[in-house]
């Protein structure tokens, strides 16, 4: 049974959600957003929260009853506050910086990198750090995710692009034996 689906979504100040037959509209301070919802489940919104239910017991309904309910809440989330994801480069001469609103990245290649700006997705460069902010959860994290694949950290000296809280497990090299 989920846990998740049975919480009620709290709507904060501010936010104005609307709900019409199989789509949820959130409207927030930075932004709107929408969800189409699955038929399986319900959402009411009552005293200020949100709940999202059943329509019928089932396992189908049960799978989607609390994917409804995160994706409710991630909207919710995104359009007060918003996300971000930060990477950090790491590597000798390895360094990030914006052209116009898109990202260019040096990375040991013969050739810069360059990230084309994302509708609803914003980049910002200080130092070694690229944060990628919007009001997407899923949006944001692909966008990150795509940037980090351009030069993923190696295990030998750790070299390239990971997130920001990221643990490398660094390998030990080879051993020469000495005869």
């Amino acid at each position: 049974m989920s846990r998740v689906g049975k919480k009620p979504i709290k709507i904060p100040e501010g936010v104005a959600v609307d709900i019409k037959e199989e789509k949820v509209f959130v409207k927030g301070p930075k932004g709107e957003l929408f969800v189409d919802i699955f038929p399986e489940v319900e959402v009411k919104e009552e005293s200020g929260e949100i709940l999202v239910l059943e329509k019928k017991k089932s396992k189908k309904s049960r799978a989607f009853w609390g994917t409804a309910r995160a994706l409710i809440a991630n909207m919710i989330e995104g359009v007060t506050e918003g996300y971000t994801k930060e990477l950090q480069i790491k590597g000798i001469g390895y360094r990030a910086e914006m052209q116009g609103e898109d990202l260019l990245l040096k990375v040991g290649f013969s050739h810069p990198v360059k990230i084309k700006k994302v509708e609803g997705v914003d980049f910002s460069v200080k130092k070694d750090i690229v944060a990628v902010s919007g009001i997407k959860k899923d949006l944001v994290g692909r966008v990150a995710a795509e940037i980090r694949k351009v030069r993923p950290p190696e295990p030998y000296k750790g070299k390239g692009i990971r997130y920001k809280d990221e643990k490398v497990v660094i390998k030990e090299g080879k051993k020469s034996v000495g005869k």
